[in-house]
């Protein structure tokens, strides 16, 4: 009797955990609806934890040419191919009460429903944790620890790229016809927090353990605010290197060493780009691209102050929309 009644509850305890794994298989599949794949869904907040739907959220909404540094960022799982993501959960194991991890195989398909013959099954790790009886996403192939030092670092960019804008608007602008906003482009060319030997040199004595140096093709531009274009009555350009230093608030610029007009500008130019001379000749002379940054730099600057500006305007040109 005691053996029939130990099968029994032997053959319980297998089916409960039989019931449980296919509930974590059910759930894990229906979370992977909301993986990321370009965009980040509005309702994937309600399946996934809070922590990791925060970091995401801040990722996504990052400039978008730094984000697509690391194009993982905003291609998940299909790359930018243009194909569909096919999920198909092969596993899945409960590390703790609260705490499970699924195993996924991806393939890619056409929007016709047929296989991408070219593309390989791909595996990927869902992470599961319980929160009020109910499991969600946490994590993905390890990116929220991804996300979370990529956002450190972006927010590190922007103190330096905001202290180098505030300098030139307050130190170079001053010096062109104002109009109703100043507003910079930036081209950075190189950025190290490494001293180098010049800098050593000039700075003998000196404590310089918390300078930033940053090489770039610099650009002030002011603007008059005419319907929705931003009209440009003034600007200019002013290369160099800033050097920087790590304050409370961020960072200040201490220096700004520029390149000279006129007769000496190429020879001050390799003396301040040094290795990076090559870089700033190509920036420098590509107007095609320097427009193409300051049209993308303008529309974030209009974006992020909630400004009603359509188009920017050269004297004697055709307006641009941003």
């Amino acid at each position: 009797m005691k053996k029939i009644l130990f099968i029994l509850a032997a053959v319980l305890v297998l089916t409960a955990c039989s019931n449980k794994e296919a509930k974590l298989l059910e759930r894990a599949a229906e979370l992977c609806k909301y993986i990321p794949d370009h965009e980040l869904l509005e309702q994937s907040r309600d399946y996934m934890t809070e922590d990791f739907y925060s970091v995401l959220d801040t990722m996504f909404n990052l400039p978008n040419h730094e984000a697509l540094d690391h194009e993982w960022l905003y291609y998940f799982v299909t790359g930018n191919g243009g194909s569909i993501a096919d999920y198909e959960v092969v596993g899945v194991e409960q590390t703790d009460p609260t705490h499970s991890v699924a195993t996924i195989n991806v393939r890619q398909k056409w929007e016709d429903g047929s296989f991408d013959p070219e593309s390989d099954i791909e595996e990927h790790k869902l992470y599961m944790e319980k929160v009020g009886g109910r499991w969600l996403m946490s994590d993905f192939d390890g990116h929220k620890a991804d996300c979370v030092r990529y956002i450190a670092i972006n927010h590190e960019e922007q103190a330096v790229r905001r202290a180098i804008s505030n300098y030139l608007v307050s130190n170079i602008g001053e010096h062109y016809m104002k109009g109703n906003l100043c507003v910079p482009t930036l081209m950075i060319v190189s950025e190290t927090d490494e001293m180098d030997s010049r800098c050593a040199l000039e700075s003998e004595g000196d404590s310089t353990a918390s300078l930033y140096f940053v090489w770039g093709d610099f650009w002030v531009f002011w603007y008059n605010e005419v319907g929705d274009t931003l009209k440009c009555v003034s600007g200019g350009n002013h290369s160099g290197l800033m050097s920087l230093e790590r304050v409370a608030s961020g960072y200040n610029v201490t220096s700004f060493e520029q390149t000279v007009d006129g007769a000496g500008n190429q020879a001050s130019a390799k003396r301040i780009f040094g290795e990076h001379y090559d870089i700033y000749c190509n920036m420098h002379s590509n107007e095609e691209v320097r427009e193409a940054v300051r049209r993308e730099q303008l529309a974030e600057y209009v974006k992020g102050r909630n400004l009603p500006f359509r188009y920017y305007q050269d004297y004697g040109r055709p307006a641009v929309e941003l």
